[in-house]
């Protein structure tokens, strides 16, 4: 028996996305994703100073902010022939590393953690520690009630499997609440270098405008040092439980396709070398990024504008009731063909190094739980390599921290020209990230940004081939159709952001 199944919208993610699945035999053989919204900053860009962009076009996110800040300068530096300074480079690195890990934390423990972890187990609990009490005897209220609030995290939810282990749920949902605290101070650790978050106000092309001092340095490392502990005790085990619990979600969510990490974390002033590499993998093969190789179709997306349009000669032209669109993403392509970017994007360029930290930490893993490596091509695979992404960042920003130099520049001046191009690559949280500017007559002519959630959530191409998430969903088993939690699950495991793929 077929049937179409509507989630609208995904929760606990940001924006508003919508999926529409087709079933037939208990699996999925059809899929849709929407992006539901237009919002237009590349046209608001447009005649504008270069040097507002970065300040704009972080309005995109309030989660990854950093990274569309940074991708700006990048840009700008590229167009502008300017360099930062040492100082400089170490400090973004810092600003995004902290940021890199409060989004990783909310994903897991805010967003997807309540996929698995059973938040009904409070309702039995017995212990003494009044925050576990306190939502004990919320949740049961809420449980209780006929009318649940659509805009409480936990409720309402789908009534399916969860983890049965009590001692598992007990622990998850108490680091839950200690995550929150642990995106607090993560914050708190970026704000030191770059003033505030979100939105910072420190980035410039050329570095970083906020000055070094020693109290800052050391504010900053025992923060680092606290949320290495939370990762090490917590978050890493959390997802190790898990995996443990649901082993069957190392094979779904998977899908035979191309992987695309911009790189991020640059460890020299040329961005030549970055911690986590940049490369594109095709059928297997690794080769560099090459920028002519971009271009963005429209055919299915709510735009009139060209289709198959590189990013430099891109446009921006709502088309609310276009025929045979369904999402206001554009699929962006590589070569023509769709792309995964992300954490396990990231993971599998980064395994092509075996001296690579993260690589190192992934062979660990996958050696302790028994898995191929393969087997990160899945759900619970892009949730564990966040998790180990997490502890590398932690460590490498402690490195970090111990090169800063009070006193040496943070900026390097520069001016900008009359007219200029340039292409911004880096890796925000969810994956590849690239803004691409166009100066003429000292006004920015044309901008374009190719964000992560635009690649995974991508509506068909021209061709008619699917996105990566419409092909990761296909073959998911939907036990009950009013209860698809195993799409939702899918889904989630990309770490959606509807609201900057929407841009």
């Amino acid at each position: 028996m077929e049937k179409i199944i509507k989630i609208d919208p995904v929760t606990r993610i940001e924006g508003h996305l919508a999926i529409k699945v087709e079933v037939a035999d208990g699996k999925v053989y059809k899929s849709e994703c929407s992006g539901e919204m237009f919002r237009g900053f590349e046209t608001i860009l447009r005649g504008r100073a270069p040097t507002d962009a970065q300040f704009i076009t972080q309005r995109i996110c309030g989660v990854c902010p950093i990274s569309h800040g940074t991708a700006s300068v990048f840009a700008q530096e590229k167009a502008f022939n300017v360099t930062p300074p040492t100082n400089g480079r170490l400090l973004r690195n810092l600003i995004l590393g902290a940021n890199y890990i409060q989004s990783h934390l909310i994903h897991f423990y805010h967003l997807c953690a309540l996929d698995f972890i059973d938040i009904a187990a409070i309702t039995a609990y017995q212990g003494k520690d009044d925050d576990l009490t306190d939502l004990r005897d919320w949740v049961k209220t809420q449980l209780a009630s006929k009318q649940l609030y659509p805009a409480v995290p936990f409720l309402p939810r789908y009534d399916a499997k969860y983890a049965e282990n009590f001692e598992l749920n007990i622990a998850a949902i108490k680091h839950y609440l200690e995550a929150l605290e642990m995106r607090r101070i993560a914050h708190q650790a970026a704000a030191l270098f770059c003033g505030k978050i979100p939105h910072a106000a420190v980035f410039v092309p050329g570095g970083v405008t906020e000055m070094v001092t020693i109290d800052k340095i050391e504010g900053y490392r025992s923060i680092m040092e606290k949320l290495l502990k939370f990762i090490n005790s917590s978050y890493i085990p959390d997802v190790v439980e898990v995996a443990k619990a649901f082993p069957e979600y190392f094979k779904l969510g998977s899908w035979k396709g191309n992987y695309l990490s911009a790189g991020v974390f640059p460890e020299n002033n040329e961005r030549t070398q970055n911690l986590l590499p940049a490369g594109v993998i095709i059928d297997g093969s690794l080769s560099t990024i090459v920028e002519s190789s971009f271009s963005e179709d429209t055919g299915y997306s709510y735009f009139s504008s060209a289709s198959g349009l590189h990013p430099f000669s891109g446009d921006t032209v709502p088309a609310a009731h276009k025929n045979n669109a369904y999402s206001w993403l554009k699929a962006p392509r590589y070569r023509g063909k769709a792309m995964e970017v992300g954490p396990l994007a990231r993971a599998l360029v980064s395994m092509k190094d075996s001296s690579n930290p993260l690589t190192v930490e992934i062979m660990k893993l996958t050696s302790d739980l028994s898995l191929e490596p393969s087997a990160l091509v899945s759900v619970l695979g892009r949730h564990a390599i966040r998790a180990l992404e997490a502890r590398v960042i932690a460590k490498k920003c402690l490195e970090w921290i111990s090169q800063i130099v009070p006193g040496e520049p943070t900026i390097t001046k520069f001016t900008v020209p009359a007219s200029g191009r340039g292409v911004g690559f880096i890796e925000a949280p969810r994956g590849a990230l690239s803004h691409w500017i166009k100066v003429e007559d000292g006004k920015i002519d044309n901008y374009q940004c190719i964000v992560p959630t635009t690649w995974n959530c991508s509506p068909k191409d021209d061709q008619g081939i699917p996105g990566p998430v419409e092909q990761a969903l296909i073959g998911t088993p939907v036990v009950d159709p009013d209860n698809p939690i195993e799409a939702a699950r899918v889904v989630r495991s990309f770490d959606p952001c509807i609201a900057c793929a929407v841009h």
